[in-house]
């Protein structure tokens, strides 16, 4: 009984400070507000080491695919080209793809064969604290300061890349959906507990044993639905620190895929399938791929090893 006393008295301590925003390290902050959620590998390995860390790194990190992220906007011509094979063969099975980042819920069944890149996404951009981050500029309005705090040359490759992320983050939510970027792992754990509705919450990511960065083929052997209905998907976007685009609301399900590639690769794959597609963008890359329009069957895709999703 004391035990539980004496438990229940630190967690009550540790959220007073957590409300009047001290210094708290991004990792107790989770631990006060989701105390029943066990922290993912993603978000643990990237957490920062040294105090000093955040004030030492300034580059942009990039990630393999961010196609999860993508679906509303219509498809452009880097896209295509990206999942384009240049010489088809009637072996292929898959148009003029190299793979197909989306597909219908009705083909995630046991025994089928896809081809599919890596599902590790590689982007190591690290987590800073939110006290820090909030103090460097974030908006479309900023970008030369944002620019100039990183000392990025504006004509770079890397200002792009700034400049298209925080424009995405600007976008509006489309109806009956909330999203938000979280520009640090509080931001992210707060809008995850808006979103649900509760601090009971489940978070899985997709584990992946052992993989090359070849397009490969994939034996589905295991499809469980681990949910259906409203969930938050954080998807990792290039940037110079994490900066996670955020969204989400009733209308997905969510499914664990178990696989094995070709080289014997081992993957549990979070698959989120979205019921009602009507309101995408007609134009976009799913529907180019899967020669579809808005409002058919239900649409999927999986999500890469560094996107995170949150359940109820």
């Amino acid at each position: 009984m004391k035990l539980q006393v004496l438990y229940s008295l630190t967690i009550f301590l540790l959220a007073f400070i957590a409300s009047t925003h001290a210094a708290i390290s991004p990792k107790v902050y989770w631990k006060i507000k989701l105390p029943n959620t066990q922290i993912p590998k993603v978000i643990k390995d990237f957490l920062p080491q040294a105090e000093d860390e955040t004030r030492t790194k300034k580059k942009v990190y990039y990630g393999l695919h961010q196609h999860g992220a993508w679906i509303f906007h219509a498809a452009t011509d880097e896209e295509i080209r990206e999942i384009t094979n240049e010489s088809p063969t009637q072996s292929d099975h898959q148009d003029n793809f190299l793979y197909k980042p989306y597909f219908f819920e009705k083909e995630l069944e046991k025994g089928k064969v896809i081809n599919f890149p890596s599902l590790k996404n590689k982007n190591e951009a690290p987590f800073w604290p939110r006290e820090f981050v909030e103090s460097i500029p974030f908006s479309p309005e900023k970008i030369p300061q944002i620019l100039n705090h990183f000392s990025i040359d504006s004509n770079s490759k890397d200002a792009k890349t700034i400049e298209e992320t925080v424009k995405v983050c600007e976008e509006p939510a489309m109806k009956g959906e909330k999203r938000k970027c979280a520009t640090s792992l509080e931001s992210m754990v707060d809008f995850g507990i808006f979103m649900l509705g509760t601090n009971n919450i489940q978070v899985v990511t997709t584990e992946v044993q052992g993989e090359n960065q070849m397009v490969q083929k994939y034996t589905i052997k295991e499809v469980e639905l681990i949910a259906d209905g409203t969930n938050m998907i954080c998807h990792k976007l290039n940037y110079a620190y994490a900066v996670h685009f955020c969204h989400g609301g009733p209308g997905t399900k969510t499914y664990v895929v178990s696989m094995i590639g070709a080289d014997r690769t081992k993957v549990k794959a979070v698959s989120i399938c979205h019921k009602d597609t009507s309101l995408w963008n007609p134009k976009g890359l799913p529907f180019v791929v899967l020669k579809a329009k808005p409002g058919d069957p239900s649409i999927c895709h999986f999500l890469q090893d560094d996107q995170i999703v949150f359940l109820p």
